[in-house]
């Protein structure tokens, strides 16, 4: 049961030092900047949004409509697209525009972890919405 958690975020580091080094943003800085700026602002944003859309995608994947929480089945899943969507796409643009490394205050872990979990969040929300897609479809042919 520890293995697995262990194993999820060692993948995670992994991806995210990957988009790192695709970017050309892995190297550290030379002098750290510390405290909030704007782009650690925008990024740390972009990737609590990402969050929440993998656990919305998540909850829309795991759980039938009637225990989620929802209205319908397909909100959650449109949930976890558009949060997913917005990260991924901010995340992007945030290592698009950074001019340096880890610690130099531009945001690039965060806006490298928000483009990770926003294309898992995309995933989730796919997998959702293809599997209401196919409930409506069965349901409907049964009926």
């Amino acid at each position: 049961m520890i293995l697995i958690p262990l194993l999820t975020a060692a993948l995670f580091g992994g991806l995210v030092y990957a988009v790192l080094a695709a970017a050309h943003l892995s190297e550290p800085a030379v002098t750290t900047v510390h405290g909030p700026t704007a782009r650690r602002l925008w990024a740390t944003t972009a990737a609590l949004l990402a969050t929440a859309g993998v656990v919305i995608g998540a909850r829309a994947l795991a759980r039938p409509a009637s225990r989620s929480g929802t209205r319908s089945p397909r909100a959650g899943a449109v949930g976890a697209l558009l949060a997913g969507g917005i990260a991924a796409v901010n995340g992007g643009l945030n290592l698009s525009v950074a001019t340096g490394g880890p610690g130099t205050g531009n945001g690039v872990v965060g806006g490298a972890a928000a483009l990770v979990l926003g294309l898992v969040a995309l995933g989730l929300g796919a997998l959702a919405l293809a599997r209401c897609r196919r409930t409506a479809l069965e349901s409907g042919l049964t009926t």
